[in-house]
């Protein structure tokens, strides 16, 4: 599983970090970013949490 984040769509809100902390982070730009090219096994469900919990819909899961 791999996670995106569309720049363009991201409000920099931090609701993925603060649920998945191993998986994103906010970059320079102030918007967020994924940390990993491959989610871990054992976090699968943190990053599917992310990709709901997201407010605009940001965050794309493969």
């Amino acid at each position: 599983m791999k996670v995106n984040v569309n720049q363009e769509a991201c409000i920099g809100c931090g609701a993925c970090v603060a649920i998945a902390e191993d998986l994103f982070e906010i970059n320079e730009n102030g918007l967020s970013q994924a940390k990993v090219a491959e989610v871990p096994e054992d976090k699968k469900d943190q990053a599917n949490e992310a990709v709901e919990s997201c407010p605009t819909g940001a965050i794309a899961a493969e």
